[in-house]
């Protein structure tokens, strides 16, 4: 019988928590997590550049990364030392179920994006033309199909954002099925909604004062986003604890 970890309830505070948490772990070495934050982002922006097939590849290939991050981040955590090679251990560890996981994400963006072109693709379009032209107005009617196709892709979005947002760490530090680490991620989640709703505002708050030094802010944001992923993980999976079967898992 396989053996899955079990997930926990926390206190709505626990979502500040792993904010101040991520940043001790950031302490401990900022500069090799600055420079794996910049090399994944070099390599996204290498990857943007290839016709078509360029963003596709991006989704796919964003569990293993993450998996990557969040063994840099439990090395940090044991004392261990961190290396850029941390970045790519996805890609020799549990890949094809990482490659899983990246696959339902693709598909889950590649469906939102059609719905938000099905319900309003054009205006769309005209909204965007018309704020890079310095604000030109449009016309109510095309505003508010464009408003309300970005709102349905959104909430279609927060489901898919909730099975990925653990799963990378399930399947690479745990070695769950990618399916299953799936679900389990998406259940942690709406079991944990306030402590994320709290998380979300003070990461929101933290973006917003980092966009403001002509985007430098993002050299710390950035990297302290990517270990809160992982304090939040170690809290809400509490190593040790395992369920025999996905049916107990609530």
């Amino acid at each position: 019988m396989v053996q899955l970890p079990a997930f926990r309830r926390v206190a709505t505070g626990r979502g500040w928590s792993w904010i101040a948490e991520a940043f001790g772990l950031f302490r401990r070495n900022p500069l090799i997590w600055i420079a794996l934050n910049l090399v994944l982002l070099l390599i996204a922006l290498a990857l943007g550049q290839i016709p078509v097939l360029g963003s596709y590849l991006i989704y796919l290939l964003t569990p293993l990364f993450l998996a990557g991050l969040m063994t840099a981040a439990r090395d940090t955590e044991r004392g261990g030392e961190i290396e850029i090679a941390h970045l790519f251990r996805g890609f020799t560890e549990n890949a094809s179920q990482l490659i899983t996981v990246g696959g339902v994400y693709l598909v889950g963006n590649v469906i939102v994006a059609g719905v938000a072109i099905a319900l309003g693709g054009a205006e769309l379009q005209e909204v965007m033309r018309a704020a890079s032209e310095g604000g030109v107005q449009v016309e109510p009617r095309v505003a508010n199909k464009a408003v309300f196709a970005v709102l349905v892709s959104a909430a279609l979005f927060v489901p898919l954002a909730m099975a990925l947002w653990f799963a990378p760490a399930l399947v690479m530090l745990d070695r769950v099925p990618a399916l299953k680490a799936l679900l389990l991620s998406t259940q942690a989640c709406v079991a944990n909604v306030l402590p994320f709703l709290l998380y979300g505002i003070v990461m929101s708050g933290l973006l917003f004062a980092a966009l403001l030094p002509a985007l430098l802010g993002l050299v710390l944001w950035v990297p302290i986003a990517m270990i809160s992923a992982y304090t939040g993980y170690r809290d809400v999976f509490p190593p040790g604890a395992a369920e025999p079967a996905p049916a107990e898992l609530n």
